[in-house]
């Protein structure tokens, strides 16, 4: 994969869940690594076990990716590298609540990190792989980008720009020997997802993805763009929703935040 890529990785979002599987999976394939996250110790933790178990050389980047200036810093730390495998795996909603029960900061927070700062990256970081012909960019999404939702406003229209971002990206770089992917996840097996569903009082009903299988399918499926559903029988297809009207769509994204509310009020 370096051969066919580059030599180093970045991972947004790489101290846990499915960031630090896909820095596992990167070095696995030879891939040098550089983590980026908010929580240095957290970081410099996943750090050394990846030097231990792969042997690659890893960098660590503790960066608040929705902070003005985050991805300039970020370009710069590491312009001595040939960065040819780009994932973008920050911007979880720590808390499922009502649009209005949140203060606007924390709206226009988790869109900077989830749009902005996507956004910026691409364009930091693309260039380079577009002028020498190969590299690779995932963007990852998520399910609650399919239709809008009760409790999903902010973060399902984030998850909707990444998503078509990342095909519009593929559309574009395809033919410069650029493979981009909007990595498509339902619910999954990650700390901040559990963090999530623990402050709401949820439980756990269903079963969650594995972080390590996300990464390596996505890994395996990095040409088959532009959208990869991880879960799905039809992982290149469309909307799970199929045919119903966009209205319909919406009411059954929203009866799952119902059906989570009223078990929780019950406990």
């Amino acid at each position: 994969m370096d051969s066919a890529y580059g030599p180093w990785g970045i991972v947004a979002g790489g101290s846990d869940g499915v960031g630090v599987a896909f820095a596992h999976g990167m070095a696995a394939r030879g891939i040098n690594v550089v983590l980026v996250a908010r929580r240095v110790p957290v970081l410099e933790a996943a750090a050394d076990e990846i030097r231990a178990r792969h042997g690659v050389e890893v960098r660590t980047v503790g960066l608040d990716l929705s902070a003005a200036g985050a991805l300039a810093e970020l370009e710069q730390l590491t312009s001595d590298l040939e960065v040819g495998l780009l994932v973008y795996n920050a911007g979880a909603d720590t808390r499922s609540a009502a649009f209005l029960d949140k203060d606007l900061d924390t709206h226009l927070e988790l869109v900077h990190r989830n749009c902005t700062a996507v956004l910026e990256a691409a364009y930091r970081f693309g260039p380079p792989m577009v002028a020498r012909g190969r590299g690779a960019v995932v963007l990852v999404t998520s399910g609650a980008a399919w239709a809008g939702g009760a409790t999903l406003a902010t973060y399902g229209a984030s998850k909707a720009f990444d998503l078509i971002l990342a095909e519009s990206l593929w559309a574009e770089w395809r033919s410069s020997g650029v493979d981009v992917l909007g990595l498509v996840l339902g619910r999954t097996d990650t700390p901040s997802h559990r963090r999530m569903r623990e402050a709401d009082g949820e439980s756990y009903g269903g079963e969650l993805a594995d972080p390590g299988e996300v990464a390596e399918e996505a890994l395996a499926h990095l040409a088959d763009g532009p959208t990869w559903i991880h879960g799905s029988e039809n992982p290149t297809g469309g909307s799970p929703f199929g045919a119903l009207s966009r209205r319909d769509a919406v009411l059954a994204m929203s009866r799952g935040a119902s059906a989570n509310k009223e078990a929780s009020a019950k406990r």
